[in-house]
């Protein structure tokens, strides 16, 4: 049986960042994500890594290995406080959040 990947967007507040984020899994694009949106895709077992993408404001990339069976969930969500949004526009690194939950 395959693995499943569980990803919700969601934060606690007003996203800075608003429109759809395209999700990259293994340097693929695998669609987007709205806010309040959930996206659930098999894996297969081993080694995986996914980033969160918004023209040029990305999120980290998390890598991580995942078992047959096994369920990972991440959330995302972009910048809710002006400071983090405003040195995005210096790094584009800090505009998304993704964490593995």
């Amino acid at each position: 049986m395959p693995a499943t990947l569980i990803l919700t967007r969601k934060g606690a507040g007003i996203e800075l960042r608003r429109g759809p984020f395209d999700i990259q899994l293994d340097g693929r694009s695998m669609g987007t994500i709205s806010f309040d949106q959930t996206v659930t895709t098999p894996l297969e077992p081993g080694h995986h890594s996914v980033r969160i993408r918004k023209g040029r404001y990305a999120s980290h990339e998390l890598a991580f290995d995942v078992k047959e069976d096994e369920v990972v969930n991440l959330r995302t969500h972009g910048a809710m406080l002006w400071p983090r949004y405003v040195a995005s526009l210096m790094k584009p690194d800090l505009a998304i959040a993704l964490i593995r939950e």
